[in-house]
């Protein structure tokens, strides 16, 4: 994202807030957290009695993202309106083409959300691989800034993942701060779970360090991980369960089998937030 162009607000031209990207995406990058966020997000979608807004932050290069992030809440509530949103004109530009009206759009802004359609709020703001760029002092003001624009009920959604999207990490707030954090990855092929640790949002990435709280519950993954060593018999699936299984007992996870088949695991995030400084 970045300030270098102006977005119309209210019949006032305002600087889009934050700084551009690098633009890097692929197709189907971000399937992990788009199939999240579409079961988390059903019951909301559902009961909107308006057509429900989401938004793409930071979409990149190309509007790739924006378009499947479409196509999967469209499954669920089919007049969803998906807006993605770039700061650069060149990227907005080659985006208009996949546009499809009034279902899914694109313009210019930043951080300050420039939707028209929805000055109540909007269901879902989705932000990967955007604030990786930041510095962690300047994540609580980026977060502030796009909970500001959540309507009632919706999440804002921060992470991280891999080019090919095998390995993502992200944090769901809503409009009192941040809620939980998901750690998401292709099985088949991973070392240990830890090996997340890359894909970790910047408020966690820097703390990955003993005496921090995200740095023990990794620890606690890998000796859980470990200990399930006679489930992959079975499978990796098998053997993520039983590591997920294990380190609830003394973790708040969030979810059950359902969501660990998927190789999916939540936890809250008071539960590793950073340690005080």
């Amino acid at each position: 994202m970045g300030a270098r162009t102006g977005s119309r607000r209210g019949g006032a031209i305002t600087k889009p807030v934050g700084t551009v990207t690098r633009g890097t995406t692929n197709p189907n990058r971000l399937r992990r957290m788009d199939r999240w966020i579409a079961a988390e997000l059903a019951p909301a979608l559902r009961r909107a009695q308006a057509a429900p807004v989401a938004v793409d932050l930071g979409y990149g290069a190309a509007p790739w993202t924006a378009v499947e992030l479409h196509q999967r809440l469209a499954a669920v509530r089919a007049d969803v309106r998906v807006v993605g949103i770039e700061i650069e004109a060149e990227r907005v530009a080659v985006a208009q083409r996949h546009a499809r009206p009034p279902g899914l759009t694109f313009r210019r802004g930043g951080f300050e959300v420039p939707v028209d359609d929805a000055e109540s709020g909007v269901l879902l703001i989705r932000a990967a691989n955007v604030l990786r760029q930041y510095d962690e002092a300047q994540v609580a003001d980026a977060w502030a800034l796009l909970c500001g624009r959540l309507a009632p009920g919706g999440l804002l959604v921060e992470g991280t993942c891999d080019e090919i999207g095998r390995r993502q990490v992200w944090v769901a707030l809503d409009r009192g701060g941040p809620r939980t954090v998901t750690f998401a990855a292709r099985l088949g092929g991973l070392e240990c779970p830890s090996d997340l640790a890359e894909r970790l949002p910047k408020a966690l990435i820097h703390r990955n360090v003993p005496g921090e709280p995200v740095h023990a519950f990794l620890r606690d993954l890998d000796r859980a991980w470990a200990a399930a060593a006679p489930y992959a018999d079975f499978g990796a699936r098998q053997r993520w369960i039983a590591m997920a299984r294990s380190v609830a007992a003394d973790w708040p996870v969030v979810g059950g089998p359902l969501r660990w088949r998927l190789g999916e695991l939540t936890v809250r995030w008071d539960a590793v937030a950073p340690a005080a400084d």
